[in-house]
């Protein structure tokens, strides 16, 4: 597997950590080792997952050097974007993300689709500014703010409001903040109690909470992405 990223566990919690050197941009390679990442999670039936990023970036969202290239290339990403969201989603494990620095866009679409968010506290940013510089929202991104995000606060962050961690609690982006050597710690003994959870209760509840939601982003895709000007 890619050196992108990594996977070890930890007592029953599977640690996925994203590292490119880089802004852990979700490219074509990045997209598709985290889908393979959560295929070998589900192999070694471990209790949970925690998904990680490098320090001082969680994720900046897709690869704007493939947006930017044209052809069927950003579409595909995209596509393959949303797959690996709807993956988190709903995943049949608990899933943790533990945010060690920018959140940006897609970075964000991450944390709202996993289900426990540890922050790192810090001058990061969190959030979606695609109306700032001119994008759309998609539909699966505004799908998963609904769901996610405080509705005092979602117009604001539908309009590309950043928010720094301790912000971002209240919004709905993270749910607690530490410092930057405790985050990682903090994601797995959160994912460790969140593994005892009842499997097959877990897996209805992803069908009861999240399924509708899921199955109206997936119907909804080709259309979206057709308004999505992703070679302007």
């Amino acid at each position: 597997m890619d050196d992108i990223t990594t996977l070890t566990i930890d007592d029953g919690v599977a640690v996925v950590t994203m590292n490119d050197g880089k802004a852990n941009a979700l490219g074509h390679d990045m997209i598709q080792t985290l889908l393979g990442r959560l295929d070998e999670v589900e192999a070694v039936d471990a209790d949970a997952l925690v998904l990680a990023g490098r320090p001082g970036r969680f994720s900046a969202g897709f690869d704007l050097s493939v947006m930017r290239a044209g052809g069927d290339g950003p579409r595909e990403m995209l596509s393959s974007g949303v797959d690996l969201f709807l993956r988190i989603y709903e995943f049949p494990r608990p899933v943790v993300a533990a945010c060690t620095g920018h959140a940006i866009a897609a970075g964000a679409i991450i944390l709202m689709s996993s289900d426990l968010r540890v922050g790192t506290a810090g001058e990061f940013k969190i959030g979606m500014p695609e109306l700032t510089i001119g994008m759309p929202l998609p539909f699966f991104a505004t799908e998963l703010m609904r769901d996610r995000l405080s509705k005092r606060h979602l117009v604001r962050a539908t309009l590309g409001q950043m928010y720094e961690p301790e912000a971002a609690l209240d919004v709905g982006f993270l749910d607690e903040v530490v410092d930057g050597d405790d985050v990682l710690d903090t994601a797995v003994a959160r994912a460790r109690v969140a593994g005892e959870v009842g499997r097959g209760a877990l897996k209805r509840t992803r069908v009861t909470t999240r399924g509708p939601i899921a199955a109206a982003v997936r119907s909804g895709l080709a259309e979206d992405l057709s308004h999505f000007n992703v070679e302007g």
